[in-house]
């Protein structure tokens, strides 16, 4: 068993409403894409996309009824994290908790592992 079988990425319940209302709004089919890739102030960062079509490969989670797809590299770095949804005072904004990340940047979009 994979490390990513073992610890799959997880959606709270704040983020699953937020994606929900977000996809709602799209045209029917319409999925959330979570990607990591190279970049960022701390080495990796996590890009967001919507999206119509899914890979073999993708890791499906389910959001109230709308799917977010996670890539089959992006799950061996995100194995294990919960994607929350925040909003507070600041500002709205998904946020990863990644028990892989040894570092993370002010704004929490980049990490290190």
């Amino acid at each position: 068993m994979s490390v990513a079988e073992a610890s799959p990425v997880t959606v709270s319940e704040r983020a699953a409403k937020r994606i929900a209302a977000i996809l709602s709004k799209e045209p029917e089919g319409a999925m959330l894409r979570v990607a990591v890739e190279g970049g960022g102030c701390s080495g990796f960062q996590y890009k967001f996309d919507i999206v119509t079509e899914r890979e073999d490969d993708d890791l499906v989670l389910d959001a109230n009824g709308y799917s977010v797809l996670v890539d089959s590299v992006s799950v061996d770095y995100m194995a294990g994290s919960v994607i929350d949804f925040s909003d507070e005072l600041i500002g709205a904004a998904f946020k990863i908790e990644n028990p892989n990340a040894t570092a993370a940047c002010g704004c929490g979009t980049s990490f290190s592992l």
